[in-house]
C-alpha cells in the first residue's frame, strides 16, 4: 500500500457553509479548492442551514475531535401553523393547526421562550444522523420505519426574540439562540409549536458561532485556495482553548520522537495549572502535552507543523 504524502497544507479554517449543499458536499469543495485529501470537518450542518463550519486540513483534522465547540450560536425562522416530519421546511406536513393570535403577541413569545431556557431532555428529530443499532435514523425514517431515539441532556442559554412577522394564518418568530453541544434547533422549534398548542418547524436556519469560532472569522469556499488558505487560518491554540508553551526550536527531533521534555525548556513563562500544553517550535503547533514529574509528557504530536498560532 502507497504511504500517504505529507499534507502541504496542515490547518484550522472556519468556512461559511451556504444553504442548498450537505456538510460533505463543502469537505469535497474544500478538497478540490485546497488540492488536498486530508479534510475534515466539526459539527455537522443540515443542507438548509448555512453559518459557521470548522474545516480541519492536514494534521489539523486531528484536533477536530478536540475542539472546545460546546457552546453553538443560531439565528432561526420559526413558521407556525405546520409540523413537519423532519421538523424544517424540507419535510412533509405531519399536523397542520391554524394560527392563534397570540402567536403574534410579542409579550406571549417573549413568555414562551423564557419558559425555554435550562437543562432539560429533548428527543432528536426522528430525521437525525444518530445511530440506532447501527443503522443512521435519517435512514429508517426514509424508509419509513418508526424511529424511536432516546430523550437527551441539552442546555438553553438563550432564546432572545429578533421579530414577529406575518400576519393571519401566517407567523413566524426569528430567534437568536445559545445551546449546548447536540442541541437539535429543529427539535426546539418543534417542542416550541406544541408547547403553544399550535404546531411549528424551521423555516431558516443560520449558525453564527460554534465555540469561540464567529461567523465573522468565516470564508465562503470559493475564497479559499492553496495560496490564501493560509491568511484565513484559526489560531488552533485559541480553538482548543489550550495553554500556549513557546519550545526551541532544535527539540523538534526530541518531539517527533516522543521523548519526555524538562518544562523548563519552555522559553516564556506558562501557568502549568492549565492543560493541556500546547507545545509551539518556530511558531508552529508540534504537540499536545500533558505535566508529569516536571516533564511535558506527549499526548499528540504533528509530524508537519499546524499552523494558524497567533
Amino acid at each position: 500500500m502507497a504511504r500517504r504524502t505529507p499534507s502541504q497544507l496542515n490547518m484550522l479554517l472556519a468556512v461559511d457553509k451556504p444553504v442548498g449543499c450537505t456538510s460533505h458536499d463543502v469537505v469535497s469543495q474544500c478538497r478540490r479548492a485546497l488540492h488536498e485529501r486530508r479534510v475534515g470537518h466539526a459539527g455537522t450542518l443540515d443542507p438548509m442551514a448555512s453559518g459557521v463550519m470548522v474545516v480541519g486540513v492536514g494534521q489539523a483534522t486531528r484536533l477536530l475531535g478536540m475542539l472546545t465547540l460546546d457552546t453553538k450560536s443560531y439565528v432561526a425562522d420559526i413558521s407556525f401553523g405546520v409540523e413537519t416530519n423532519t421538523d424544517d421546511a424540507e419535510g412533509e406536513a405531519v399536523r397542520t393547526v391554524p394560527v392563534a393570535p397570540e402567536l403574534h403577541d410579542l409579550a406571549y413569545v417573549r413568555v414562551q421562550l423564557a419558559a425555554m431556557l435550562g437543562p432539560q431532555l429533548q428527543v432528536p428529530p426522528a430525521f437525525s444522523a444518530i445511530s440506532v443499532n447501527g443503522v443512521r435514523a435519517n435512514k429508517s425514517a426514509r424508509e419509513g420505519n418508526a424511529v424511536d431515539l432516546p430523550p437527551r441532556p441539552v442546555e438553553i442559554y438563550a432564546a432572545d426574540l429578533i421579530a414577529v412577522s406575518g400576519e393571519g394564518d401566517t407567523c413566524v418568530w426569528t430567534v437568536a439562540f445559545s445551546v449546548s453541544k447536540g442541541t437539535y434547533i429543529r427539535a426546539l422549534a418543534r417542542d416550541l409549536g406544541r408547547a403553544c398548542d399550535s404546531a411549528a418547524h424551521i423555516s431558516a436556519l443560520r449558525r453564527t458561532a460554534s465555540g469561540v469560532v464567529s461567523i465573522g472569522a468565516c470564508h465562503a469556499v470559493e475564497e479559499l485556495s492553496a495560496e490564501t488558505a493560509a491568511g484565513f487560518a484559526l489560531d488552533p491554540i485559541a480553538a482548543l482553548g489550550a495553554t500556549r508553551v513557546d519550545l526551541p526550536g532544535n527539540l523538534a527531533d526530541d518531539l517527533l520522537c516522543g521523548r519526555r521534555i524538562p518544562v523548563e525548556r519552555a522559553l516564556v513563562d506558562f501557568d502549568a495549572s492549565k492543560a493541556p500544553f500546547a507545545l509551539v517550535l518556530d511558531g508552529g503547533l508540534k504537540a499536545l502535552a500533558r505535566i508529569e514529574g516536571g516533564r511535558f509528557v506527549m499526548e499528540h504530536v504533528f509530524p508537519q507543523a499546524i499552523g494558524g498560532v497567533r
